[in-house]
């Protein structure tokens, strides 16, 4: 199963970063073919409407939009509510990998969901926790 981090949904919606964006649209519509089970983490559904609301907030999109956006992510993913063992989980992994606090719940609600790979600018490309492959989508190509 696919997860994507909440970076990868704000490059889905940031018209000022056209390359990024662009490349998120693309892992976004290819994580939507059915073979590839998506799924969309509570933790990152929340962070991502809290972005669109800071925008909208600020004047940059409107209500409309905000819902837009929201929408076309929740229509295409299924979502997933963590349980309360994510947390003893959390406290483990960033105990043992040193995460940030939100990034070892991430990746908790990972290993409880099934998720294999999280997309993510925000962690070590290729890094392995507990099974959960962290993939860089923006990263450069090996030159």
């Amino acid at each position: 199963m696919n997860a994507v981090d909440t970076n990868v949904l704000v490059y889905f919606a940031d018209a000022d970063e056209p390359v990024k964006q662009q490349q998120a649209s693309q892992l976004l519509a290819e994580l939507c073919l059915p073979e590839t089970d998506p799924l969309l983490l509570w933790q990152v559904a929340a962070e991502f409407l809290n972005c669109l609301r800071r925008w909208e907030f600020a004047g940059r999109i409107s209500r409309a939009e905000t819902l837009r956006l929201f929408s076309q992510i929740e229509e295409s993913f299924e979502l997933v509510l963590p349980t309360r063992n994510v947390i003893h989980t959390a406290l483990d992994l960033n105990a043992r990998y040193s995460l940030s606090h939100w990034d070892s719940l991430l990746v908790a609600a990972c290993i409880e969901a099934g998720v294999t790979t999280l997309y993510s600018e925000d962690m070590a490309d290729g890094a392995d926790y507990d099974g959960v492959r962290i993939v860089n989508p923006f990263r450069s190509p090996a030159p």
